[in-house]
């Protein structure tokens, strides 16, 4: 079981596991832009072999995407040897559905200057679990495990984590498999049931300061809905030891 399965050197089928959760049968796309990541990393390895860190991921979301093969094809933008600046596109039937471009930059050692003044949240044996298929349907929404603390509607701290690998038969790196959760975390601590109100992300853009460890990635999510139909989902993103980045995504607020 995995989320895609490669069927050539740039194609991959969707699984039913990548089931969205505004539409069943369309992708969630949290695991295409984890693709989409997965992709640009072996590019990259494939023309350079100083392994490049990844500092910022930022995806435009062109339209959904059925549960069906999609290719993604890099190129590097800003080529350097120290930053470059690359594109995937994933496209379904010729059509662009998801544009990331991402930066890449050389990792130096800086451990003595290491800290940050985010705050942590607290680790997931304290958080209960919680099971969001009590408010999502898909597949992608079911194969999530989660623990979760709810401040209020809107607020939330709470761990994620998948038993699935994002492709099958292929080694993964921890942003990669990180970047395939990131999209989640506009549907786990909702302001208005999804039912009533339909709030899907045009985008994501999260930046790292530091590679996740561990299995389990966190978030400190704050949900906001403006008086004009637009809304943000903005996060902190967490391994078990501490902070290492942030995610935001921008939302089209739609009362039914």
């Amino acid at each position: 079981m995995s989320y895609f399965e490669r069927t050539g050197p740039n194609t991959y089928r969707a699984t039913h596991h990548v089931g969205g959760a505004w539409a069943t049968n369309e992708q969630h796309i949290a695991p295409a832009l984890g693709l989409m990541t997965h992709a640009v990393e072996l590019d990259r390895d494939d023309r350079r072999d100083d392994r490049l860190a990844v500092g910022r991921l930022s995806y435009d979301i062109l339209g959904t995407i059925p549960i069906d093969e999609v290719e993604v094809r890099v190129a590097v933008l800003r080529p350097g040897r120290t930053i470059e600046l690359v594109e995937a596109v994933l496209a379904h039937d010729d059509r662009a559905a998801v544009r990331l471009r991402a930066w890449l930059m050389q990792t130096r050692p800086t451990a003595a200057l290491e800290g940050t003044s985010l705050a942590r949240i607290a680790p997931p044996e304290e958080m209960e679990e919680w099971d969001p298929t009590s408010v999502w349907p898909g597949g992608f929404i079911e194969s999530a495990q989660v623990r979760r603390r709810q401040m209020e509607p809107g607020r939330a701290s709470y761990w994620v984590r998948t038993p699935l690998p994002l492709v099958a038969g292929e080694d993964v790196s921890a942003v990669a498999g990180a970047a395939g959760l990131l999209d989640i975390a506009n549907g786990m601590t909702v302001r208005a049931h999804p039912k009533d109100i339909a709030f899907p992300n045009v985008d994501l853009t999260a930046h790292f300061f530091a590679e996740p460890r561990g299995e389990w990635l966190g978030f400190d999510t704050t949900v906001s809905f403006g008086a004009t139909g637009l809304g943000l989902t903005s996060s902190v993103i967490h391994d078990v030891h501490g902070p290492i980045g942030t995610a935001s995504q921008v939302l089209t607020v739609r009362p039914s």
